[in-house]
């Protein structure tokens, strides 16, 4: 958005890692890995606690893939990076920049 000042867009997430797909490269030969995550806990909105749950579809690049493409299935981690509507698709997905164990 042009002359809209400085926009952000940072996302930090505790999820499972539900989902991986195999370790792939780019054409510029970088690894690339797409996962799933999936969230689930309690918050407050509009005075009442309630139970929210979200699956989001996640891609790691560089050593971030490498290591997520190591980690076991069903493991907690946090999440931080960004999100992108790639191409055509009309859901976002989120660019992970770095994780560590929740």
């Amino acid at each position: 958005m042009e002359g809209a000042g400085v926009a952000a867009n940072q996302l930090v997430l505790t999820a499972v890692l539900a989902e991986r797909g195999s370790l792939r490269y780019t054409p510029a030969g970088l690894p690339a890995l797409d996962v799933r995550l999936e969230h689930e806990s309690m918050v407050e909105d509009a005075g009442q606690r309630r139970q929210v749950k979200a699956a989001l579809k996640a891609v790691a690049f560089g050593a971030q893939a490498e290591r997520l493409a190591v980690q076991a299935l069903g493991s907690l981690w946090r999440f931080q990076g960004f999100l992108a509507t790639p191409g055509a698709s009309r859901h976002p997905v989120l660019h992970i920049q770095d994780f560590q164990q929740d």
